[in-house]
């Protein structure tokens, strides 16, 4: 079995000594132009030219559990597309998330410029009945999240394309209960894969019909937000504010106005970091079941572009 890598913007020489230990009968090398045809690749943001070249690729593994930029180039016709499905990046977006809801609730915010100008003051506690939590997009990630801020006693609702049923949790499906759904959320979570459907969904139409003083915690894709809608709604009161982990443009442009409105956190998408060990040991299994013909998790419809 021949495995060709190739990472864009990753120190690759780690992955290759991982795969070629967990791996030991396979065939690892790093891609180079005019490299022999691989039966299997190891991925991320490659350029159109490798995947030109491979040809005969029967699998495609992302080293992350989002495909949306890989789902838009020319990919050999046979290969089956593979994502992460955890890899130890659930724990750490319940984490983020929770963090961001639990700083907006109980404001948080607000203490730490308190703090900055040394004053000494209190808030009125607020009723977590009033701050239900939506959560967009119940994957794995998704799920993990809402059952973690369940977990703290707010009202959870999920939003998917299809029904899903989970513990704690009031699930909406389709675009029939969308906007169900909104109505009813004051804390957005977005957890969408990114496709031609979800591009631009966060914009002033779906933003407005949240809760009065709602607050939207991007942590999927920028292009999921209309960066210009969000503002306006934030600056019209329609918004609590927003902390946003992800954004068209990465890193954030210094003069993005993101960066300089008080009502907006940012952080340079870091909410769920790709492991390089578990995702070695993932990659590794479902490449031997793979090969043996049994069914894996993680792959991707390319219809769906998840």
């Amino acid at each position: 079995m021949r495995i060709t890598v190739c990472c864009t913007d990753t120190k690759i020489a780690p992955w290759l000594e991982g795969l070629r230990s967990a791996l030991p009968g396979a065939e690892v090398e790093e891609w180079r132009p005019g490299a022999p045809e691989a039966d299997h690749a190891v991925v991320w943001a490659p350029p159109q030219a490798f995947l030109d070249e491979q040809q005969a690729l029967r699998g495609i593994f992302n080293i992350g559990a989002g495909v949306d930029a890989l789902m838009k180039l020319r990919l050999p016709p046979r290969a089956v597309v593979v994502r992460l499905d955890d890899a130890g990046m659930s724990v750490q977006m319940a984490e983020f998330v929770c963090h961001a809801v639990i700083r907006h609730f109980r404001e948080l915010d607000g203490y730490e410029r308190d703090e900055a100008q040394g004053k000494w003051g209190f808030r009125k506690p607020r009723a977590r009945a009033d701050y239900p939590v939506g959560v967009m997009g119940l994957g794995v990630l998704g799920e993990r999240v809402a059952q973690a801020v369940a977990a703290f006693e707010f009202p959870v609702r999920g939003w998917s394309r299809s029904a899903k049923h989970l513990s704690g949790v009031e699930c909406f499906a389709g675009t029939a209960q969308f906007d169900a759904f909104l109505a009813g959320t004051r804390i957005l979570v977005n957890l969408l894969p990114l496709t031609p459907d979800t591009e631009n969904l966060l914009d002033r139409q779906t933003l407005g019909k949240l809760l009065p003083g709602a607050y939207v915690i991007n942590v999927a894709r920028g292009a999921h937000v209309v960066d210009e809608d969000l503002i306006a709604a934030i600056d019209g009161g329609h918004l609590a504010g927003a902390a946003l982990d992800v954004f068209r443009i990465e890193p954030l442009p210094a003069d993005h106005p993101f960066w300089r409105h008080p009502k907006i956190t940012v952080t340079p998408h870091t909410s769920a970091r790709t492991l390089r060990e578990e995702s070695i040991a993932q990659i590794a299994r479902k490449l031997r079941a793979f090969e043996r013909g049994e069914p894996i998790a993680g792959v991707v419809d390319r219809m769906k572009g998840y």
